[in-house]
This record gives structure tokens, sequence and C-alpha cells, in this order.
């Protein structure tokens, strides 16, 4: 068992008392077989006047805020704490039939799948040849040696950027500048495996970067990643960023069919463009020894 506490914290500065509209936070990680939430606070200042709680068409949980009262900065700080099961090496019980690609998912779970199966830029033809690439020529590609090659072809031939503005560049521009951020890397990955008839989805959520692996790339900040399902072992992360296949040192906020439908905090404000002054992000992820020891 590890337990890991997780401090996010976001900061948003005006240059006069604004108004705000209602927040969306999708901060809440989601329970799940290898990490399970034991703890978990939320604090707004100013106060919001109310917060409730929805699971959106992903089933993730979001919090909404509403506000009453103009101020001239907005903070919301996340805590929790985790008990995150740290798998070094996960095992995937494919599927005889998917263990070799190309694969059909079949009836019904093709037709639940289709959404993350369809291309957000179909256009970008550069993107499916440098898919093919990790394709035997001998025309049977193992399906895992196909997915772990190109995370690890993320990982070694492009240079990992930090970029502060928000949005996703389109994976071309990531193919071509060979650079990019954490949501560039897993935006490039699921237009790839998605090229190739995979199903994928954009996962966001926190990175735990233990000394013993030295600083994982994205840390201090909120990260990205990407998951493909595979018939017999469900969906199954990628961090093509680092380089981590399955769950070792991820923790799960949020899924979504694009990046756009993932974005931790959104919300807007009453006021002219150039009363914003800017945004602070700061996340910490460390490991406990207790719960205690985790929110205290």
């Amino acid at each position: 068992m590890t337990l890991l506490s997780v401090r996010h914290e976001t900061v948003y500065r005006y240059a006069r008392p604004v108004q705000f509209g209602d927040h969306r936070m999708l901060v809440r990680p989601r329970d799940s077989m290898e990490q399970r939430l034991d703890q978990f606070r939320l604090e707004i200042t100013p106060e919001p006047a109310g917060i409730r709680w929805i699971l959106d068409v992903f089933g993730n949980g979001i919090a909404i805020a509403s506000f009453e009262e103009p101020a001239e900065e907005l903070r919301i700080v996340a805590s929790m704490v985790l008990d995150h099961t740290h798998v070094l090496v996960p095992e995937f019980e494919i599927d005889n039939r998917a263990k070799s690609y190309p694969f059909d998912y079949g009836t019904p779970d093709g037709l639940d799948l289709a959404p993350n199966m369809a291309r957000l830029f179909p256009e970008e033809t550069e993107v499916d040849a440098w898919a093919r690439r990790f394709l035997d020529s001998t025309g049977k590609t193992g399906t895992i040696h196909l997915l772990v090659g190109m995370t690890a072809a993320i990982k070694s031939d492009f240079t990992y950027l930090r970029r502060p503005d928000p949005g996703t560049q389109r994976p071309a521009t990531t193919l071509s500048s060979r650079a990019g951020t954490c949501r560039d890397f897993a935006l490039l990955m699921i237009e790839a495996v998605r090229s190739l008839g995979f199903a994928a989805r954009f996962v966001t959520g926190y990175l735990y970067s233990p000394a013993r692996d030295g600083n994982h790339r994205g840390g201090g900040a909120t990260h990205a990643w990407c998951q493909v399902y595979l018939p017999g072992a469900g969906w199954v992360e990628f961090d093509p960023t680092n380089g981590i296949i399955g769950t070792r040192d991820l923790i799960r906020v949020g899924v979504a069919r694009e990046p756009r439908q993932a974005i931790p905090i959104s919300g807007t404000f009453v006021g002219k463009k150039d009363d914003y002054i800017g945004m602070d992000v700061e996340v910490m992820v460390e490991r406990v020894k207790s719960v205690q020891d985790g929110m205290g």
C-alpha cells in the first residue's frame, strides 16, 4: 500500500474586484481498483455561495461553485490522500484475438467504443504515416509491442516543454516540431492509435515523481496521458511523456474523449479583458506514512 497526498492550488488574480461566474472543477480523483480516495477537501476563497457535485457524461466527479461577492483574487485548493497501488510491471490479460494487430473490437463493444475511435484531425495524414512506422512489415504486429513502442518513441524522440498557456496544439504541430507538453503528447498518441483503429481517450490527473526514478517530466502541475482500450484488459494507461505503461505513479482524476472536455478548472468573470492579471498553478504530490500525516 502506498499513501499519496496531493495538494493542487490554483490562483486567479485580477486588477480590480470582478464578479465571478460559475466555476467547474475536475479535481477529485476517480476511485478504482488501483486507487482509493481516503480523504478529500476543497477550499475556495472567496467562499462560494454554493457548491454542487455532478457526474459528467464520462462519470467524472465535477464540482460547480457559484459566487455572489466580487473579489480581486480567486483561490481554489484541492487537498487529498489516496491509497495507490504501486505496480512496477503491469500484466495485461489481453484476449487472444487482440494480442496481434489488427483485430476487431466486435459487437457490442465496437458500438460503445466508436466515439473514442473517431479522429479529431482526420486531415492530418502525416500522423497516420508516423503511426504506421510501428507496424511490422510482415502484416502482424504484437498489440502491446506496438503500443509500448509508440509510448517509448514519444518519450525518447520528443522534447518536453512547459507551456502555461491553456489549450493543446494540433498533433501535426507536435509531430513536426518534435516538442510539446504532456497534453500535446497525449493527444498525438490518441490520434495516432485511433488512425490504426484503436479506441483511445484523454486522461487528466497528477504525477508522483519518486526519488528512485529521478524527476518525471510533468511534475509540479496537472498531468495528462492517454488510455487505450484492449479486449480482456480494459482501459490501459499509456503515458508517452514519461514512458509509463499502466498506473505506476499516475493518479487518474478524469477521462474524456478529447482534451477540452478534461480541463481541471474552468470558469468566467464579468469585467474588462485587461482586468485579468494571470493564473498560478502549483501541484505537490508526496508519499506519506499515514492519512493523518497527509492531511495535517
